[in-house]
């Protein structure tokens, strides 16, 4: 009859529909999952080079390695030569606190190394914090690397406020000594700071969209919290503000270290 419609037709249409629907779900899962795996920093905390290189094949997704004091004093540049041939990011975390012409000199030599973020203290002062800063992109620049974004400790996350106020005599709350640091690194031109999820929040929204957030501190609902005092998971330091969370022993002492990634960049997600 004219005008009729096929029901079969219909049916056949409703049904590549919802096949569609659900290739698209699975596609922005798939995506979602990716981009986590971005977000996520694994410290590669092995004490000698045959032992870093060994975890670094055995998680291949990961795409994001910290390389900290003990294995870069162990091994030097080389760890890093290593993981630049594989093609991963770099966060070297070095942590450099000293007088302005010396933080400059270290800065100037890691921005030749090629490195993605580099750490400095904020309690250096803005003059140490502008002089690193500008040195890490003048080393790059004269090895032809791109600009290293250099990242400001606020807190070191074993720092309880009890610490803050009797140990080290702060008058300041432990939030608000945070913010503090972070607005003295934004003001120095550096790109973000490295903070507590707790603080991830409120610095969010003082320091805007663009200032990078990197949180160590954060654990899955089932690893334990070691010596981190302030933690949160992975979905709520993300929700928070978080732009790269720090996370390592759940990974790295995992019996199945690229198993335990892949289940948290799924949590994470989540």
């Amino acid at each position: 009859m004219a005008g009729s419609q096929d029901p079969f037709q219909n049916f056949q249409d409703q049904s590549s529909q919802d096949q569609n629907s659900k290739a698209q779900i699975a596609d922005q899962i798939a995506g979602d999952r990716r981009d986590h795996q971005d977000r996520i920093i694994v410290p590669l905390d092995a004490p000698t080079l045959e032992e870093a290189i060994a975890l670094v094949d055995q998680i291949p997704t990961v795409r994001f390695w910290k390389v900290g004091l003990e294995l870069f004093v162990s091994t030097g540049a080389t760890i890093l030569a290593e993981l630049k041939a594989r093609q991963k990011r770099i966060f070297l975390d070095l942590k450099f606190h000293d007088i302005p012409n010396t933080m400059a000199g270290a800065c100037r030599a890691a921005g030749r190394y090629g490195v993605d973020l580099l750490t400095v203290h904020a309690t250096a002062g803005k003059e140490a914090l502008v002089a690193a800063n500008a040195a890490a992109q003048d080393g790059a620049a004269a090895a032809g690397n791109p600009p290293p974004r250099v990242i400001a400790v606020t807190v070191l996350t074993s720092i309880s406020p009890r610490t803050l106020a009797f140990e080290l005599k702060v008058p300041l709350d432990l939030p608000d000594f945070a913010l503090q640091m972070a607005l003295l690194a934004q003001d120095s031109g550096l790109s973000g700071v490295v903070c507590s999820p707790q603080e991830a929040a409120h610095l969010r929204q003082i320091c805007g969209d663009r200032f990078l957030l990197v949180c160590p501190g954060v654990r899955p609902t089932w690893a334990s919290a070691n010596d981190q005092r302030r933690v949160m998971t992975p979905a709520e330091a993300l929700r928070a503000g978080a732009s790269y969370l720090v996370i390592g022993r759940p990974i790295t002492a995992a019996p199945n270290p690229a198993e335990a990634f892949a289940r948290i960049c799924e949590e994470a997600a989540g």
